[in-house]
């Protein structure tokens, strides 16, 4: 049972509360604070407080400050107004079990519209990204297209310059050459020169000056690039290093992992068969891995006194097994040793470092167990602890998920405690 703390001192204001709570050894991450507008509740396991305020105050601007082994509370009035007293008077188990689930209901309201405001500013930050990303991109576009539109304007006026150029070129070599006019003219002066009973005369057949020219404007265009030869056939050699854990090498976890190796090596090599009281045993006996495995088959028949005696044997035989502390746990919990089953879990996670994926299964499932035997001292606070270290390795575990979610029903008051 919790132990209620009843001694505290406050002063006021017409606007302002200022209460002191001393507690002992409290600190910031183990002590639970709910504060509503007229309620108010600090769980640091033994230690449990409540108050039932006199008149409602504004639990959004209300501080909570803790050091020193003690919390300060500057609860701000929604009325300015002193009060007669701290605490509700008259106040019976009905009325604050109405006056709890009151404040809960409060809490997790404004708790969801913060959660839907939240979401609504970042919607619209998004859309205001995505609105400022695409002028980005529209500006880009239409830089990109003007420079296009340059540089085509630009090759056109030097393709314009040098048909000039060589237009020029060719009417000053048909000078200098004496040429004659292009066929189509010379044709027609031939015509209107000669007579016409003479017999008519096939021009000469010649190319004209343009188009031997023009056979020439982009001599390297048209040539044809020669075609390497193909290469010759090889092969390559590709070893890969042997890998132990099922998981891929990460350069971060190299040295966690070697460490975790050289642990199991020492843990096998860690035998103490020698010892005068294993000399009556046979030879399978004085295996662990033999007895851990006959210790599951009892588990499997629900036979745990029979099972613990077979991990009892393989601990002794060697110590350094974390599997053999870990499934003992697992038999206390079934037997209702719930403190052998929470020492067993912490000698398990003691013993599976450093945190590998290797041991990932095993550190979660002792962070269950352990968790699940404070759960049933009434230790919620440590149980849900362990509970979100077992989902921190293992995220998308739905069951865990449920079972911490009823721990945080039960440490809220939202939800009765079950005996067995």
């Amino acid at each position: 049972m919790p132990v209620r703390v009843s001694e505290f001192s406050w002063q006021q204001t017409p606007a302002t509360i200022f209460l002191s709570l001393p507690l002992r050894g409290v600190c910031v991450r183990d002590a639970d604070v709910f504060c509503g507008e007229s309620y108010l509740k600090v769980n640091f396991p033994p230690f449990l407080f409540e108050l039932f305020l006199y008149a409602p105050i504004d639990d959004g601007k209300s501080k909570a400050k803790i050091g020193n082994d003690t919390i300060l509370f500057t609860l701000y009035k929604k009325e300015p107004v002193l009060w007669d007293s701290l605490s509700m008077p008259g106040v019976d188990k009905e009325m604050m079990q109405r006056i709890r689930e009151k404040s809960i209901l409060q809490a997790q309201e404004k708790a969801k519209e913060a959660t839907e405001a939240k979401a609504v500013a970042k919607r619209e930050d998004q859309r205001y990204a995505l609105g400022e990303m695409m002028k980005i991109e529209e500006e880009e576009r239409k830089k990109i297209e003007d420079m296009k539109e340059n540089e085509r304007k630009k090759a056109t006026r030097e393709l314009e310059a040098w048909k000039e150029c060589q237009e020029k070129a060719d009417r000053q070599k048909r000078v200098q050459r004496k040429e004659k006019p292009p066929e189509g003219k010379q044709a027609e002066e031939t015509k209107a020169l000669k007579p016409r009973s003479l017999p008519r005369k096939a021009p000469p057949t010649r190319f004209p000056t343009r188009g031997r020219n023009w056979e020439n404007i982009f001599p390297e265009k048209l040539k044809e690039d020669r075609i390497p030869a193909p290469r010759s056939a090889g092969s390559i050699q590709i070893s890969f290093t042997p890998r132990v854990f099922p998981t891929a090498l990460r350069e971060s976890q190299v040295a966690e992992e070697e460490e975790w190796l050289h642990k199991q090596a020492e843990a096998r090599r860690a035998m103490s068969t020698d010892l005068p009281e294993f000399f009556d045993l046979k030879e399978e006996e004085k295996n662990p891995d033999w007895l851990k495995d006959k210790g599951n088959k009892l588990f499997a028949t629900e036979n745990y006194l029979a099972a613990v005696d077979a991990y009892n044997l393989a601990i002794r035989l060697n110590c350094k097994i974390p599997l053999l502390y870990l499934n003992r746990a697992a038999c206390h919990l079934k037997l209702k040793n719930l403190h052998k089953a929470i020492e067993d879990s912490s000698k398990a996670l003691e013993l599976l470092t450093p945190p590998v994926a290797d041991n990932a299964n095993a550190r979660m499932k002792a962070h269950v167990r352990r968790g699940t035997a404070f759960c049933q001292l009434e230790l919620y606070v440590e149980g849900l602890q362990d509970y979100e270290a077992a989902l921190k390795i293992d995220p998308a575990n739905t069951v865990i998920q449920n079972d911490a979610e009823k721990i945080r029903n039960i440490i809220q008051g939202t939800t009765l405690k079950s005996r067995d």
